[in-house]
């Protein structure tokens, strides 16, 4: 039966339109951290999780030397070749240093680290999705609105936050949540708690999409626009 572990992330994967590698990636680090937080080391500390079993090892980096004086950061030769019969004096190697316990408490410690990395990831994800597509029309949906700014939040394909700033407005028009719009996407910015995507229903790229849309003389080239003035 496949690991639930395995399992949980590949839905999460579909889900959430992530890369399984990044989330592999970021249960890595997180275990790593845990690692580094339950011993207090100061040696170089890699994880390896299994993508098809679900296997966690701890690996910790150890230099061959002829007389240990420090435990956490040195091997003997003779327990180094054990592990790698090429290792010698003055090399390194990577010794297994997973706890029995380890499952348990790297579920514990590593929580929130495996979860701020994939809002990490859906982040990053959102910004490369829509810098791309700066300029073009989207379908919106509102969610709510803010009455003391006038700002409108709003959601893009239903995954993506974005913002209609009151000075982007039309100002005929009421808006109310769950409403649809079509909007211009004016700008894409990674701000620090993840992308700022900016709206525009008066942008004059709207009213040039919509007539692309429309005339398909005007999509194709055959007639240009010179200028437009809303």
């Amino acid at each position: 039966m496949k690991n639930e572990m395995i399992m949980a992330i590949n839905s999460i994967c579909v889900e959430r339109e992530l890369e399984p590698q990044v989330v592999f990636e970021a249960i890595e680090a997180a275990l790593v951290s845990a690692h580094r937080r339950r011993y207090n080391t100061t040696a170089n500390v890699t994880a390896q999780v299994d993508q098809k079993t679900g296997a966690m090892k701890i690996f910790v980096e150890q230099e061959v030397v002829a007389t240990v004086e420090d435990e956490q950061l040195q091997i003997s030769l003779l327990d180094a070749r054990a592990i790698d019969t090429t290792a010698d004096i003055g090399g390194v190697v990577l010794v297994e240093s997973t706890p029995t316990d380890f499952g348990r408490i790297a579920a514990q410690t590593a929580k929130q680290v495996i979860l701020q990395r994939i809002r990490e990831a859906e982040r990053d994800a959102i910004l490369q999705r829509y810098q791309g597509r700066v300029g073009e029309i989207v379908h919106c949906t509102i969610r709510n609105m803010d009455y003391s700014s006038g700002t409108v939040t709003c959601t893009i394909d239903g995954k993506a936050e974005a913002m209609l700033l009151k000075e982007d407005q039309i100002a005929t028009e009421r808006y109310r949540p769950n409403g649809k719009l079509r909007c211009y996407l004016v700008d894409v910015d990674k701000g620090s708690r993840g992308p700022v995507i900016r709206l525009s229903r008066t942008h004059r790229g709207l009213l040039r999409r919509l007539l692309e849309q429309e005339v398909p003389e005007i999509y194709n080239g055959a007639v240009e626009i010179k200028s437009i003035a809303r």
